[in-house]
């Protein structure tokens, strides 16, 4: 019986994915507010009723209590903090909410059907990170002295980033950990953040080369670093960011294709260099061949992907944890074995649709400080869902990405909310905008009618 329920959840979920995927494209283009409304309420009650039935199914499986309270405690939270957010911020974007709620609610069904406790943690961390970051959409409409400290938020980053070569701890190939009283910490996630934010401030204020040349070297030192660190995902996440702001910035093709010619030249160096990288490559190559060593764990998420076929196994009927790392890299495999091809391909779409709404903020703010702000993070969240899902799909090597919201990670989540609610604040700001604008506009018709009316009692 219980069998026969997950097999039917699981066609389910795939429906009402792809009619939250439908939707969330949909909504684009509209103009009806009322609308737009009803859809984004569509929205939501199908992220409830996906939580729902995905909770039950674990329930079942696992019998144990402990599950219904974590649903219990995720469905509060969800809600009171959607209520909280909307009764300070009238003019949010829904749109940017529900997928970043729908995406969160996807990772603490899956991790909760891998690992209790890390689910458990993730919740905490994401509940605690939307309730402080409250503030981030207000810090963005009120401090304009946001755009005028350029170096001292790329001087900071660098000294984070630093501070990962003295004290950081080794995972994966890759130092770029801090360990402070049994908390691992990320670094170059938050520099992320303070990179995007140097970058706009300082190419908004001067374009000249010579100015261009040190703002170019700064980027470098942050993108050196992180190769120093064996980053090498951070490392390429960081310098195409800044290659894209700078193109759009200054309009000057021939840095567009140098940056493209450099980064080609690093890629190879960076292979001569580190052991780990010419591993990934012949991993990504040929992993059948080195199937019980260096090939393992691209193996096993392509069977996994391949085992899911287009509707999944069914949550809780797959071997997922049979992938190394697969609560976090690789957590996009085994969402495709238990939930389907089809449901992990609907969730690249609802990514592709933050995309396309982050870039759509980006073409509407007329200051230029906050145009790169949102170009930047755009074009990092994008080519961070696309180094993901490509290291796990073969598509690429494996670069060590986790994927937005739904991996375990608490700096990356914590990361990710932040850059969510600024695009929130842009978003307000130009909605704010635009109304002060409509309302200067009202009142010159106003004054104009009066002055007309006032002239021609005169006549």
């Amino acid at each position: 019986m219980i069998n026969l329920i997950i097999q039917i959840v699981k066609y389910i979920n795939v429906i009402l994915i792809s009619f939250y995927t439908f939707y969330a494209f949909r909504i684009f283009g509209m103009s009806d507010k009322m609308i737009k409304n009803k859809i984004n309420g569509k929205m939501r009650r199908i992220i409830y009723i996906f939580h729902f039935v995905s909770y039950f199914i674990l329930f079942l499986n696992t019998k144990n209590y402990k599950v219904v309270i974590l649903y219990m405690a995720e469905l509060v939270a969800l809600f009171v903090i959607t209520i909280i957010y909307k009764w300070i911020y009238h003019n949010m974007m829904p749109l940017i909410w529900n997928n970043m709620m729908f995406m969160l609610v996807i990772g603490y069904v899956m991790l909760t059907r891998l690992s209790f406790d890390k689910a458990l943690k993730q919740f905490a961390i994401a509940s605690g990170t939307l309730l402080l970051c409250i503030i981030v959409p207000i810090i963005i409409d009120k401090l304009k002295q946001l755009r005028k400290l350029g170096w001292i938020y790329g001087i900071v980053g660098i000294g984070l980033l630093l501070s990962v070569l003295i004290w950081g701890v080794e995972n994966y190939g890759a130092t770029n950990w801090i360990s402070i009283y049994g908390i691992t910490v990320q670094p170059s996630e938050f520099v992320k953040l303070l990179f995007v934010f140097a970058v706009a401030s300082l190419l908004s204020h001067r374009k000249d080369f010579h100015f261009v040349t040190l703002v170019t070297i700064l980027a470098a030192v942050h993108v050196l670093i992180l190769v120093l660190e064996k980053d090498l995902g951070g490392a390429l996440i960081f310098f195409l960011t800044y290659l894209f702001m700078l193109y759009v910035a200054t309009a000057q093709p021939l840095y567009l294709f140098s940056g493209l010619v450099a980064g080609i030249g690093a890629s190879l160096i960076a292979y001569r260099l580190f052991n780990h990288v010419r591993v990934r490559v012949m991993a990504w190559q040929d992993p059948w061949t080195y199937i019980d060593k260096e090939g393992y764990q691209i193996s096993q998420s392509l069977f996994a992907i391949g085992t899911g076929s287009w509707f999944g196994m069914g949550l809780t009927k797959g071997l997922p944890g049979s992938i190394p790392v697969v609560d976090s890299d690789f957590i996009f495999s085994g969402i495709s074995e238990e939930m389907g091809g089809v449901f992990a391909f609907c969730l690249i779409l609802i990514c592709v649709s933050n995309y396309l709404t982050f870039g759509n903020i980006a073409l509407k703010m007329k200051d230029e400080f906050y145009k790169l702000i949102a170009l930047g993070f755009s074009t990092m969240y994008i080519f961070q869902v696309f180094l993901s899902v490509g290291g796990v799909t073969k598509l690429i090597p494996s670069t060590g990405v986790t994927l937005p919201f739904v991996s375990y990670g608490g700096s990356s989540l914590l990361s990710s909310i932040i850059m969510f609610c600024i695009f929130q604040g842009l978003y307000i700001l130009n909605q704010d905008g635009n109304d002060n604008f409509d309302k200067k506009k009202g009142k010159t018709r106003k004054t104009g009618k009066s002055s007309k009316s006032y002239e021609t009692r005169k006549d």
